[in-house]
């Protein structure tokens, strides 16, 4: 990871949705807790102490491993005191987190698993008129 020596420099790369963490993407949820730290000169620990949860768990929702508790809406507009457009983009990261679809690969065959992996990493740069025609056969 790139080290900034300005939080307002990584606070705009993560409003552009560039922020990462490793090779992985945060999600706007991710995105939009990060920032809140960032601003707040906090870590991950300091936000997850107020939230009552462990630094793990508030990861693992930040990375999109997880979905965000109904009470956070309401604590971190209140712990942080949240100006009205900050409250909409937490509605709409909170939306997204919670409305996403996922699949249990659990029961998969490994090779059934790595094949969706890779899938999934290549998705974006596939051509999306093959994957049409694709799924007409």
């Amino acid at each position: 990871m790139v080290k900034y020596k300005k939080a307002k420099e990584y606070v705009f790369l993560l409003k552009e949705g560039r922020g990462k963490m490793g090779s992985r993407k945060l999600s706007r949820f991710g995105v939009f807790c990060r920032k809140l730290r960032l601003e707040n000169h906090e870590l991950l620990y300091d936000m997850a102490i107020k939230l009552s949860v462990s630094s793990a768990f508030l990861s693992k929702v930040e990375n999109g491993k997880g979905k965000p508790p109904e009470e956070w809406r309401d604590k971190l507009i209140s712990m942080y005191q949240l100006t009205d457009k900050a409250i909409e983009e937490l509605d709409a990261a909170l939306y997204e987190a919670n409305n996403r679809k996922s699949i249990d690969i659990s029961n998969f065959s490994d090779d059934d698993k790595a094949l969706m992996w890779s899938f999934a990493r290549k998705l974006d740069s596939l051509d999306h008129n093959k994957i049409k025609k694709f799924l007409e056969e």
